[in-house]
């Protein structure tokens, strides 16, 4: 598959690995609502924070919508919007790495961007996540009004979106959209109410699918030519006696199945979004403007209608949705609106001043966006948190400023490439392909020196909870003989050497 070649194109690729674990600093102060809704907002550097959140989400996010820095000069001041082409290539290629390890199986990311870097996205998204898995490059209408400046006046924006998993895979993880009732009428006034209908036929030849149809006039038809009629002729005469076969042009048509209006399986979502539908960039700042005055924190937000579309296809309610270039806040808000849990990313001042105030206001029932069309109320809430230090200082060693838990979830993540289910509170951390993970750090067996309980014995052995099978304990070093651990099924790895910080 061909690949990108840019200036520094080396380092960015491996970067995503050498950027080192993080932990976590709650800000209770700035929290809203119900803390075990399970939803995040996280300010600091997303690099980092993305990094920082795989031992605890790797594999879990369904839905990852980012807006990143377009690399236009049509600068705003939270982000440097015009940096070097180059520069540009490099910032996005690890956060891509990441969020792809972020992403579930039966995940989607769908990426906003305009035409003078989308063609680059492509290619490295193509070598990220894997040409094969690329679904579709969306058109989003993002103004209605003519711009008579320009050569050409821009009025779209793409969005590409690639799944996890191959895009013939991913048509069965995705919803269908809700169908609306145009062309629903009752002109016969059918007792089971308005209907519209669809063509009684299908591509191809099937043998058993072609045979003659008499009209109410006694006309006799066939099927269009390179088509078969939609169902074998006992299942025609079957819908006909239910009254569910019409003949258009007075009943001279070929025939066409009666479709009720709440039977429909749904829509098929297309590759053209136009502004009538998910809203134009207009709404989005009306939509900001009606949150914060005259202050708004970007130039070019996205409506939240359009954000809907995207969680209503890709998600349903109780999944994770994240966004890494959270900006106004409009992914969290309409997660939040539409039952769906979230983490939400912005390292400027505004995750404070905009994002954190925005998503109070949903949480006590703000009417506006999507807030009527969904039906939402106010409910649910959110924990505010900020990325605090490295798990490792300079020189190697393990921060003074992490807890138990915290560095359990970096050591279960390290060891098993899987996030930690729930808050470690036991040195055992779980069993993985058959083998227990141990973890002797900080006392967690209740002797609180310094150095009780962190190292291994034969006797401290006797006294962890019990696994029949391998056992992989790290701590502070071991005073077992190398035989008497082979013989006990025990893998040693001391801290911090034998902790990858990457």
């Amino acid at each position: 598959m061909p690949t990108l070649d840019w200036l520094n194109r080396k380092s960015a690729v491996t970067a995503a690995a050498k950027v080192p674990g993080r932990i976590f600093q709650a800000v209770p102060d700035l929290g809203c609502g119900d803390p075990a809704a399970e939803n995040l907002l996280i300010q600091g550097d997303n690099l980092d924070t993305l990094k920082a959140l795989l031992p605890f989400y790797a594999g879990r996010v369904k839905c990852i919508y980012i807006d990143p820095p377009y690399n236009t000069g049509s600068a705003f001041e939270h982000y440097d919007d015009n940096v070097e082409h180059s520069t540009w290539l490099s910032l996005m290629f690890p956060r891509l790495v990441l969020l792809r390890d972020l992403l579930a199986e039966d995940g989607s990311i769908w990426v906003s961007i305009d035409d003078t870097e989308c063609h680059y996205l492509k290619v490295i998204m193509d070598e990220v996540f894997g040409r094969k898995n690329f679904i579709s490059e969306i058109i989003w209408q993002k103004r209605t009004s003519r711009e008579n400046r320009a050569a050409i006046g821009s009025v779209h924006d793409t969005i590409l979106l690639y799944g996890k998993t191959e895009a013939k895979n991913w048509k069965e993880y995705r919803n269908l959209l809700p169908s609306n009732t145009a062309g629903f009428s009752n002109p016969d006034n059918d007792s089971r109410g308005p209907w519209r209908s669809i063509p009684f036929s299908a591509q191809g030849y099937r043998p058993n699918q072609m045979y003659d149809v008499v009209t109410p006039s006694g006309s006799i038809l066939t099927p269009p030519r390179g088509r078969c009629w939609g169902a074998t002729e006992p299942e025609f005469k079957r819908l006909q006696s239910e009254n569910m076969i019409y003949f258009p042009k007075g009943g001279e048509g070929r025939p066409r199945v009666k479709l009720f209006a709440g039977n429909e399986k749904g829509l098929v979502p297309m590759s053209l979004w136009l502004a009538a539908d998910v809203g134009d960039t207009e709404d989005a700042k009306k939509e900001v403007l009606s949150l914060f005055s005259s202050d708004t924190p970007f130039g070019t937000p996205k409506p939240e209608s359009l954000i809907r579309h995207i969680v209503q296809i890709s998600t349903n309610p109780g999944d994770l949705v994240l966004d890494s270039f959270l900006g106004s806040g409009t992914t969290a808000a309409v997660a939040l609106k539409m039952g769906r849990r979230f983490i939400g990313i912005e390292m400027g001042e505004h995750a404070v001043t905009h994002c954190a105030p925005r998503l109070r206001k949903v949480v006590e029932g703000e009417a506006g966006g999507i807030s009527e069309a969904v039906g939402w109320k106010g409910g649910g809430g959110f924990r505010f948190y900020r990325l605090g230090p490295a798990i490792f200082d300079e020189d190697g060693a393990i921060c003074k400023a992490i807890k138990f838990p915290e560095l359990a979830a970096h050591v279960w993540f390290s060891e098993t490439h899987t996030p930690l289910a729930g808050v470690a509170g036991s040195p055992l951390l779980g069993v993985f392909n058959g083998k227990a993970v141990y973890l002797l750090y900080n006392g967690i067996l209740g002797d609180r020196r310094p150095q009780g309980g962190n190292v291994l014995t034969s006797r401290l052995l006797r006294e962890l909870p019990p696994h029949d099978g391998p056992k992989i304990v790290y701590g502070e070093c071991s005073r077992m003989p190398p035989e008497t651990r082979r013989e006990a099924g025990v893998i040693f790895k001391q801290i911090p050497y034998d902790i990858r910080g990457e």
